[in-house]
């Protein structure tokens, strides 16, 4: 049997399943139990490290911008979430005249409902996962727009122009960033030869970053876009939506749409470390499985404090801007990539890994060069504004005809 300091929870999986069966639970029962316990942990557990982040991400973009963050309640401001949710409990419950009364209940329980979900197959360690499906990518895919309907939903049924036109700015950004994340998706799924999550973090025996920088890239940006962060928040924009989408809500649903942001934005954190940092794996992990939940750990950390240093120092992008970076560049480059690095890795099998590994970051590179160059050729050959004669300065001789006050010269 597994030592418990080896691998607790398998540990702890074997210990359970054996008493149950001890005591006479069928197994079709004890895999149903195993489940619920296992589902009602990680949602928690989930849950509860939204109230580190939430702490975490104040202090971090205050600093960053020469702010304290919180610093009143408790040692640090560490409690400062947890008045929060206090508060946020004693709110009253609002709901809209003329709103869809269905709909507008239902979307924040699917926004956090759609962020949760995609933990269920996400590969902690070499024996922990929730479900191990042979089509992961498809089902992170499938789930992700769950947590698009909840804002389409949200926005449709509060009877608001704002919150309306909010949720129609949702289907034109999250939708079209959709295209690029998926096509870079599929770099990983193309090296490892599997949609596995588990397979694809198995198969990195380099990690897939240096194998497909500019497809880390797309998919970590087309990320950032599709949960709605900063600078890619149009959906909610405050200053020109009044919070968008939400603006209609209070209380405890306008909760869950707050913490189904921070739980997207470090479960792309999550999804990111898997597809192109190796996920679990690093040194010992195979022999010590709880190893990997440190190195699952902190590179999915060290992504999400990238996160938070564009949040905190990159002004919002306008609409226009935010389609045609979409539209223009990362949907042909990842289509480019996409088709260029399955043709180089094709004939480079057989080859040693520091072979590919240098053939793959110098197509990277000359990709970056290439359209480096096409963007500064773009970007001169706009049309310049036509160039105004220069007004005279303003003075009493050139404001004053002489002539017309019949003063002589």
């Amino acid at each position: 049997m597994t030592a418990f300091w080896q691998d607790p929870i398998t540990f702890l999986r074997l210990w359970l399943e054996n008493l149950l069966l001890f005591w006479g639970v069928p197994e079709g029962w004890v895999l149903v139990i195993r489940y619920t316990i296992g589902a009602v942990l990680l949602a928690t557990a989930a849950l509860l490290f939204v109230i580190l982040q939430l702490w975490l991400e104040r202090k971090l973009i205050g600093r960053l911008q020469d702010r304290l963050g919180p610093n009143r309640v408790g040692p640090w401001g560490l409690l400062q979430p947890i008045a929060d949710v206090l508060k946020i409990f004693t709110k009253e419950h609002i709901t809209p005249a003329g709103a869809d009364r269905v709909p507008f209940n239902l979307a924040p329980v699917l926004s956090v409902a759609a962020a949760l979900m995609v933990w269920a197959v996400v590969p902690f360690s070499a024996t922990v996962f929730g479900a191990e499906l042979n089509v992961g990518i498809l089902y992170l895919l499938a789930v992700g727009a769950i947590g698009e309907i909840a804002i389409i939903l949200a926005g449709w049924s509060s009877n608001n122009k704002y919150a309306l036109l909010g949720a129609l700015r949702t289907v034109a950004q999250l939708i079209s960033y959709s295209v690029p994340m998926t096509l870079s998706a599929l770099v990983p799924v193309m090296f490892s030869g599997s949609l596995n999550l588990n397979a694809i973090t198995r198969a990195q025996e380099v990690w897939f970053l240096f194998l497909a920088p500019l497809p880390a890239l797309i998919f970590l940006t087309a990320s950032v876009a599709e949960v709605g962060r900063a600078p890619f928040d149009l959906p909610e924009a405050e200053s020109e939506l009044v919070a968008g989408y939400s603006v209609e809500y209070s209380g405890l649903k306008f909760g869950f749409f707050y913490v189904a942001e921070f739980l997207k934005a470090f479960t792309v954190s999550l999804i990111f470390a898997v597809l192109f940092l190796g996920g679990w794996r690093g040194p010992g992990a195979e022999a010590y499985p709880v190893l990997g939940f440190v190195y699952l750990f902190l590179k999915s950390s060290a992504v999400y404090l990238l996160m938070i240093l564009l949040r905190g120092t990159l002004p919002r992008f306008r609409i226009d801007q935010v389609m045609d970076l979409n539209w223009k560049v990362f949907t042909p480059l990842a289509l480019l990539l996409l088709m260029i690095i399955a043709l180089v890795d094709y004939f480079l099998r057989g080859a040693l890994p520091l072979v590919r590994v240098m053939v793959l970051l110098g197509v990277n590179a000359l990709a970056y060069v290439i359209l480096d160059r096409l963007l500064s050729s773009r970007e001169r050959l706009r049309r310049q504004p036509v160039a105004q004669p220069v007004r005279p300065v303003a003075r009493p001789e050139n404001l004053i005809n002489p002539s017309e006050t019949g003063v002589a010269s």
